[in-house]
Parts: C-alpha cells; sequence; structure tokens
C-alpha cells in the first residue's frame, strides 16, 4: 500500500471546495474531494516504466486552482480521476539515484507511433494526444490516473520523463527545477531589444527573472520579501504592482492617457509584459502598459477572465500563452538552481498527513512571506 492524496471526481465536494475557496484561498483542501489515503501500488503501464518514489513535491498554482474548485472546464477532457496531484518532483529510483520528473504525457511515453507534429518538432509541451495511446487522459503526471503523482509515496514513471539530479544539487533546488523549466521556457519568448516588465514575484515571476538575461526589467512585486529577492536575481527596478504604470511611463519615456489616472493606460510602454499571476488585474494592467505592437506573454495560468480588448486591437498587441516546456529547458533550468541557490525558495515543508496546513500556507504564501511550500515524504 502506498500513502498519497487523491483528488476524486465528487461535483457536491468539489461544490463545497468553490464556496470555501472563495472564502479563503486553499480552503477546499478541507471540505472538497482531496483525501489521504492508502492506495495500491500503481501498475507499470509496459515494461519499460519505473517505480519512482518522491522525497519532495511542490505546490503550485495550478494545483491550488484545482483544489479551490476554481480551475477551468477547458481540462475536462485531459484529465483523468482519481488522480494523485502534484508535478513538480524530485524522487529516487530503485537503483538508488536522484530524478527530477518532466511530467508531460507526451506521444512517445503513450506508446504513439508515428509521434504528432509537434512532438516530432520536440515541443512535447504541444503534444496534441494527450488524451489518447495506453495511458488514461492527462496532460501531466499528476492529472492523470494510470500515472500516480508527486504527493505520494510513489507513483511510476517512463524513463524519458526522468533527469537525473547532479550530486552538488540539494532535494529543495532539485524540487525547483520543474516550475524553473517553465521560467527558462518563457524567459525564451522575449525576443528584440527593449525593456521587460514582470508582473508577479511569486515563484514564476522570481524564475523567470532568474532565466532572463537582460538589463532592463521592472518587476511588480506586492510583498516585501518579494521585493527582496526580486532585486538579488537582478531587476533593474522593483515597484509596488500600483506603481508599474509609472515606473514604465518614465524608463519608456511615455505618456499618459487622459485625465483618468486610475485607468493608467500608456501612449508607450514596454515591448514585452509578463504575466506571472494570470488573473483578471494582471492581465488589465499588462495591456495598459504594453506598448503598442508588444506582446504580453501569459505565464501564470489563467481561468475564466473578463478583459477589455480594445486596447489590445487598437494597438496591435499580441497575447500569448506560455505553457510549460521542452526537455532541453530542464538543462537549463538545473544550471539556474545551481548558480543561483534556489533551494532557498522552498520556504517550509509539510508531511502528507498535514496537508490542510500545507495547502493553506502555499495559498497564502506571498502573505505569509513565503515562495514555495512543498511536501515532504523523506521522514514521513
Amino acid at each position: 500500500m502506498v500513502k498519497a492524496l487523491e483528488f476524486s471526481r465528487k461535483p457536491a465536494k468539489y461544490a463545497a471546495a468553490m464556496v470555501a475557496g472563495a472564502l479563503k484561498p486553499g480552503g477546499g483542501a478541507a471540505v472538497g474531494p482531496l483525501r489521504l489515503r492508502d492506495l495500491d501500488e500503481f501498475e507499470l503501464p509496459t515494461d519499460d516504466w519505473v517505480r519512482f518514489r518522491p522525497r519532495l513535491a511542490g505546490i503550485c498554482g495550478s494545483d491550488l486552482s484545482t483544489i479551490d474548485g476554481h480551475s477551468s472546464r477547458y481540462f475536462e477532457p485531459i484529465v483523468s480521476f482519481p488522480f494523485v496531484p502534484g508535478h513538480e518532483v524530485v524522487g529516487d529510483l530503485d537503483d538508488g539515484s536522484r530524478a527530477v520528473l518532466v511530467p508531460v504525457l507526451h506521444c512517445a511515453i503513450r506508446g504513439i507511433d508515428p509521434v504528432c507534429t509537434a512532438c516530432e518538432a520536440g515541443q512535447i509541451n504541444r503534444c496534441e494526444r494527450i488524451a489518447f495511446g495506453h495511458l488514461e487522459p492527462g496532460l501531466q503526471s499528476g492529472f492523470c490516473c494510470d500515472t500516480g503523482g508527486g504527493w505520494s509515496e510513489e507513483m511510476v514513471a517512463h524513463p524519458d520523463q526522468l533527469i537525473p539530479v547532479p550530486d552538488d544539487l540539494s532535494d529543495e533546488a532539485a524540487v525547483m527545477v520543474e516550475p524553473t523549466a517553465c521560467a527558462v521556457h518563457a524567459a525564451a519568448q522575449v525576443t528584440g531589444d527593449g525593456p521587460v516588465a514582470i508582473i508577479g514575484a511569486g515563484t514564476l515571476g522570481l524564475l523567470t527573472l532568474a532565466a532572463l538575461d537582460r538589463d532592463d526589467v521592472t518587476v511588480a512585486a506586492r510583498y516585501s520579501h518579494q521585493q527582496r529577492l526580486a532585486k538579488e536575481f537582478g531587476a533593474s527596478r522593483v515597484v509596488d504592482p500600483d506603481e508599474l504604470a509609472g515606473a514604465i511611463r518614465l524608463s519608456t519615456g511615455s505618456m499618459k492617457l487622459g485625465r483618468d489616472h486610475a485607468s493608467g493606460q500608456l501612449t508607450g510602454g514596454a515591448p514585452t509584459v509578463i504575466d506571472c499571476v494570470g488573473s483578471e488585474a494582471s492581465l488589465t494592467q499588462a495591456l495598459q502598459v504594453v506598448a503598442p505592437g508588444g506582446t504580453v506573454l501569459v505565464v501564470g495560468m489563467p481561468a475564466t477572465v473578463n478583459l477589455d480588448l480594445t486596447g489590445l486591437w487598437h494597438r496591435e498587441v499580441a497575447l500569448r500563452g506560455v505553457y510549460a516546456y521542452d526537455r532541453s529547458d530542464f538543462d537549463a533550468a538545473i544550471r539556474l538552481a545551481q548558480t543561483n541557490d534556489l533551494g532557498r525558495l522552498v520556504t517550509q515543508t509539510y508531511p502528507l498527513r498535514r496537508y490542510t496546513d500545507a495547502i493553506t500556507h502555499a495559498a497564502a504564501a506571498g502573505r505569509r512571506g513565503a515562495v514555495k511550500i512543498a511536501f515532504d515524504m523523506r521522514n514521513s
């Protein structure tokens, strides 16, 4: 038997989680369909799959949205129940070595041959077959009933999903590799010259800043510890979110349109704005401070939002999603984890039995002076 946190398809409990999560972020953990259970070991889908025992597994924004009932219905056909969450994972293999999980369940892992056009090009994050093959639907491990996930004592993984962890990398730094790969992928989308603005300085915002090789980056960070870390990671200027429009106006020589100071719409702006929050407010702000002809990169996972896209049309702005990574992004992520001591971003770890505490802590990470909260199976 394996201890694991399992998320089931229970509509009544999911509705309760929506109410609790609206009242208090993370509140869905106590009343929703997430429970600590003793599960049978997962069957190996084919002979080449292996057993993988998580040591640390992070809690990310998409996990929190799911637990609080805020995730989009878009995901329904590409998730299978019941699933064990957790896709930011460092763990042990049977030979005693450690590995980091690449969670995307793409064609090769699903036994699909020939692979789709995206996978053939190495773009596993764009795989067209994440609901097909010999696995049940699931865009990643941690959202598929056949593979298990990191919030457990054991899961199963395909060898193509496992990257060896260097001996000099701590478990805390290694569990940051998967979100860092997301940040590396996001930073690679920034092209051309000119200043960059980053909205949000939680895990994704700080890691994207660390991955950027830019001289002029303005970061909007709400909390003092985020502002301090943004400066340490090389931001040119760090401002409160309410001050972002003014900072971009000064740094780009833009003017402000109209007398309504609350709108914040600029005549110019930053050629690239990276939204690492994905909320209605952050996307609205991104469209206010992006330059005409510029690009807003949506790195933080959005859900259903209500946006006025008139400025996007009038100023010929591109709004582009940035999801996950390809395999090569993990090599750069490991280097960043080594050179930037990213293990320090793991603020606190919890055993599985304290999952409600862990999830409420993660949901209030910024307000509580935290960055990354993770489950710790090493001493459970």
